[in-house]
């Protein structure tokens, strides 16, 4: 093997396959859009089996990947074009412009005096400024720009306070060429656009998030030592549903089910039940699809007075006149009834789809990437099926031998 191998995405599959790769002697370069590692993990309050934060697994991923010389490691770029075959293939990289680079220390400084704001999601805080630390567990752990609201041309005001000279607002964006030997496609998945399915009104109403938006909130409350609040009010939620198949199994959306949100939204129940005294959850599901070990979780939820399982689609949310909540109407299956009930925030399990698919490669059912591809090109994880932390892990592993045996 005489060139590196190229890993598309720092996610847990990127991470994993890059180390299987690099600590059986293999060169890497471990490619990632964002300006940090850890995909949507780094986003979790917690996650399975253990319901641990994912700091417990991640830290271990990113001393190892800082102590590693044979990753070469390139936030904030995608790859542009693939040429050639394997063993010579020869891929073209964009690289963002750098405006924070690794001298930061992560200070705080920049964002202390820039003066202007942007909009945050629903789990961070709702003002941050252009100059910001990105959320969850960073890695590398330095502060970012974002160049979409910051006033580069005429405030500079960070430059003035920065030690280490970190900053550099002429930066340029750089194209590179690589002469990669095998590519490993772990580029992870995105949350379904849930706007489309209009009755949930996703987007109009506040106190309807997606799960993932509901996994920042949790973490947020954490960090900052205070209660859950739903986003329209600040109040706390004292009844919360979950909607399962938020997309999936549904052939005006998503044809497939995204394995993992039945997992999801238990885990969701289960940390309400066992952080958030007084607040009551309840699912509403077609089929709960469980298996392993988290088919006890499923039991325990089911089994918690704080929980209640409800076999039934929610057909409608409104407002319906009250200030108070939102009004559900749902079929209740077992009960054989329809009915209406109040609830002060809901969250959406939206389906998971393949992140940046990229051209002349090889896909299937929803856009995920087959796992057969021209020789030397692997896909692993999540952008091949919906699978939960565990199974990319271990499906990264397998890619990453693939790879090292031609």
């Amino acid at each position: 093997m005489n060139h590196p191998v190229l890993v598309l995405g720092g996610g847990m599959g990127g991470m994993t396959a890059a180390l299987e790769l690099a600590e059986t002697g293999k060169e890497v370069v471990l490619v990632e859009r964002e300006s940090y590692l850890g995909g949507n993990v780094a986003r979790f309050h917690n996650y399975f089996p253990k319901l641990c934060p994912p700091a417990c697994g991640l830290e271990i991923n990113f001393r190892r990947i800082r102590s590693n010389p044979r990753i070469t490691l390139l936030t904030g770029t995608i790859l542009s074009h693939l040429a050639g075959a394997m063993g010579d293939f020869e891929a073209t990289l964009q690289r963002k412009p750098e405006w924070i680079n690794d001298n930061c220390t992560s200070c705080g400084k920049c964002a202390e005096v820039c003066p202007v704001e942007r909009s945050g999601g629903v789990g961070a805080d709702l003002n941050r400024k252009a100059a910001y630390l990105p959320g969850g567990i960073p890695f590398p752990m330095r502060y970012a720009i974002d160049e979409a609201v910051c006033r580069m041309s005429d405030c500079g005001k960070c430059l003035d306070v920065c030690e280490y000279q970190a900053i550099n607002l002429n930066a340029e964006p750089v194209e590179m060429v690589r002469k990669v030997h095998a590519m490993i496609i772990a580029t992870g998945w995105q949350p379904y656009d849930v706007r489309r399915i209009e009755n949930y009104r996703y987007g109009e109403e506040p106190d309807v998030i997606t799960n993932l938006e509901f996994e920042e909130m949790l973490s947020a409350a954490m960090r900052g030592q205070r209660p859950l609040a739903r986003p329209s009010d600040g109040k706390k939620p004292d009844r919360v549903a979950f909607i399962q198949c938020a997309g999936s199994r549904d052939q005006q959306h998503l044809s497939y089910c995204s394995a993992v949100c039945c997992s999801a939204s238990v885990k969701h129940a289960l940390t309400l039940a066992e952080d958030h005294s007084g607040i009551i959850s309840e699912i509403f599901y077609i089929d709960m699809r469980l298996t392993g070990r988290n088919e006890l979780l499923l039991r325990k939820a089911e089994q918690h007075e704080a929980i209640r399982m409800t076999k039934g689609k929610v057909g409608r949310i409104s407002r319906g006149g009250t200030e108070d909540g939102l009004i559900l109407e749902v079929e209740d299956i077992m009960k054989g009834i329809r009915r209406t009930d109040t609830f002060d925030l809901v969250i959406l399990a939206s389906g998971l789809v393949p992140n940046a698919l990229l051209p002349d490669l090889g896909t299937g059912t929803g856009g995920f990437f087959a796992q057969n591809q021209i020789e030397g090109i692997y896909p692993a994880g999540s952008c091949k099926r919906p699978m939960d932390v565990a199974g990319t892990v271990r499906d990264a592993t397998g890619a990453a031998i693939k790879a090292m045996r031609q």
